[in-house]
């Protein structure tokens, strides 16, 4: 998966960002919702949407009602952006399963259940 998402500079966990805001559907998320919704839990989170607010994909406001909450939403780029980013990790997925046949697929899928 990173090397799908090379060509756009962004790593897995900034990807991650940006596909939680996606799914805010036009609402804001804070640090914090952002951190729990991680796939990959870190204290970084501050510097993933300091990079991610350097390429133009997300805008950071402070909250008007409490000034000490900051606001991240994705913009129209980040947006535009994701959608060709979600194109290259599918072509990449696909590239990785295509070697396997479907009972493989599941036994696959059985396992990592399990793990």
């Amino acid at each position: 998966m990173g090397n799908a998402l090379k060509p756009f500079d962004v790593s897995l966990q900034q990807f991650n960002v940006l596909r939680i805001l996606r799914g805010q559907k036009g609402a804001p998320a804070n640090l914090s919702t952002l951190n729990e919704r991680m796939v990959t839990k870190m204290s970084n989170t501050t510097r993933l949407v300091d990079k991610l607010l350097a390429k133009g994909f997300v805008i950071r406001n402070v909250c008007p009602s409490n000034r000490r909450k900051v606001e991240i939403l994705i913009t129209d780029q980040g947006s535009k952006v994701l959608s060709e980013m979600d194109k290259a990790v599918t072509e990449a997925e696909i590239g990785m399963v295509q070697h396997f046949n479907k009972q493989e697929l599941e036994q696959i899928n059985h396992l990592l259940d399990k793990f």
